[in-house]
This record gives structure tokens, C-alpha cells and sequence, in this order.
């Protein structure tokens, strides 16, 4: 499948659209058909990591659609149980972070990408930092936003908050009910809430926590100051523990900062990976 989204704009020059189009393709990793979507042509890779139920469609039009073709190719990937790399239905053993950030790197890499930066939204920027940390050698580059690297229990009151999808608003519930069905889409919710809930249960409630003094590549964390879902303190905890690591908070900014404010979003990511 081959999306064009400047096809109402007829003063594209027809040279233009191969570097704007979308292509949507499926590849065996790690025992699953992973599913993403690719688009640009540059030569600094990035991969695009989505939030809990999230994948490339509903999480990153507006990066696919508007970030530089030229100077970077983007491929934004579905993990295993969401979006269209199902089967298999998503499950949340206690590893599943370290298992995404594995399917991620090897899905780069049979895709034939040796070397990549990564853009993690939510649980997508768990999951990048473990793939920073884990495996260094492939990681030129990272950007995270809405992400933490513990779990405390005003988390678990807030992740409990968001546990019955029939309370959330209809202009998020929307597109996961038209792409999982209602049932896959409120049964995943509440698996995912039980999953990352567990995580308090520890006394320091580590996600990742011993990991961050392992990430050497560059890193640009952006955290949105009205986030009713993450609150500042992660952010700052994550800026802390990584040398080197530059963190910007946008005062408006809420949990989907990068799409609602996508512009001022691409810009600055756009420099710090250029």
C-alpha cells in the first residue's frame, strides 16, 4: 500500500512524490510479521516507537507525513499485538519492555539499517531507553517524551484512572476502536494496566532505572508540563541519570505533544538529530 498524502496539492512536481509517499509492508522477527511503514529517503534513519496500544497510524501521522524526506528515512513499527502486527494478541509478561526493545533493534536490522536513532512516545520511550542502553552499538540517536523509568503508586492510581476505555474521551477512543474492535481494545487496556502496574509492586518500582547511566548516544528528552498521564518528576529523574542528556519541557504540552503541537515538535527534534 502506497499513501500519498500531497495528492491534493497539484502543484507537486510528479519528482517529488516517491520521496513523499508512505509504503506499508510486513517482515518476519523474532517469530512474528511486524508491521510498519516507511517514508523519506535520507540517510540518518530514525524509527518511531508508539505508545500502550499505539502503532505508525494512529500514533505518528504527522511525523510520517511532515518530517524532512531528504534528510532522514523513517519507518514507524507496530510491536507485536498492536496495530497490524497481530497475531499474536499483546501480552505483558515482566519483560515485554526488554522484548520490544529487542523486536525493535532486529526488525532495524533486517530491514537493513545498521545504525538508527530512535523517537519514543509513552511506553514507545521505555522502550527506546532500553534499546539505547542495551544495545549501543547500533543507536546513533535518542529522543523520548512521556516516558518513565519507574513506576510509583500515583502511577497505578492514574494508570487505574484510565482502565474502563468506555470513560475515555471519543476523539481518542475512536480510531483503536475502529482498528482493534471494541472487546481487543478494552481487554488489552486492562491487561496493560495489570502489566505495568506490577512494576510498583517492586520497592523502587524499576522499569529501567539501572539502565539509564548505560545510554551513551546522544539524548533529548521533551516533557509537556500539563502530561496528566506522566508526571514531570520521570522526566526529570530520566535527564538526571543519562550524562549528557538535554531536556525540554513545553508549558502546554500534554501527553500527545507531538500531536498537538507537531510542528514546534518536528522542528526541534529535526535539529537535535540533524
Amino acid at each position: 500500500m502506497r499513501i500519498n498524502y500531497l495528492n491534493a496539492f497539484l502543484f507537486v512536481s510528479p519528482s517529488l512524490i516517491p520521496s513523499t509517499s508512505i509504503t506499508s509492508a510486513k517482515i518476519q522477527v523474532n517469530g512474528v510479521h511486524l508491521h510498519y511503514q516507511q517514508t523519506g529517503e535520507g540517510s540518518h534513519a530514525v524509527l518511531l516507537l508508539p505508545g500502550m496500544l499505539g502503532s505508525g497510524q494512529t500514533d505518528f501521522g504527522p511525523q510520517l507525513k511532515s518530517m524532512n524526506k531528504q534528510l532522514f528515512t523513517i519507518v514507524a513499527w507496530d510491536p507485536r499485538g498492536y496495530g497490524q502486527s497481530i497475531p499474536p494478541s499483546r501480552d505483558f509478561p515482566p519483560d515485554f519492555f526488554e522484548r520490544d526493545a529487542k523486536d525493535a533493534v532486529d526488525l532495524m536490522q533486517a530491514l537493513k539499517f545498521k545504525k538508527f536513532s530512535l523517537l519514543g512516545w509513552s511506553d514507545g520511550g521505555i522502550t527506546a531507553l532500553i534499546a539505547a542502553a542495551k544495545y549501543p552499538t547500533v543507536i546513533h540517536k535518542l529522543v523520548v517524551w512521556g516516558a518513565n523509568a519507574s513506576v510509583t503508586q500515583e502511577d497505578v492510581r492514574i494508570y487505574n484512572g484510565i482502565r474502563d476505555v468506555s470513560k475515555w474521551s471519543e476523539k481518542v477512543k475512536k480510531p483503536l476502536e475502529e482498528m482493534y474492535g471494541h472487546k481487543y481494545f478494552a481487554k488489552t487496556c486492562e491487561a496493560w494496566v495489570d502489566g505495568i502496574s506490577r512494576f510498583a509492586e517492586k520497592s523502587d518500582g524499576n522499569i529501567c532505572q539501572q539502565l539509564l547511566p548505560d545510554i551513551k548516544c546522544p539524548t533529548f528528552i521533551i516533557h509537556g508540563e500539563k502530561d496528566p498521564l506522566v508526571p514531570q518528576a520521570h522526566a526529570e529523574y530520566i535527564h538526571k541519570h543519562i550524562k549528557g542528556s538535554r531536556l525540554l519541557l513545553m508549558p502546554e504540552g500534554k501527553h500527545n505533544l507531538h500531536l498537538r503541537f507537531a510542528e514546534d515538535f518536528n522542528r526541534q527534534v529535526e535539529d537535535f538529530l540533524h
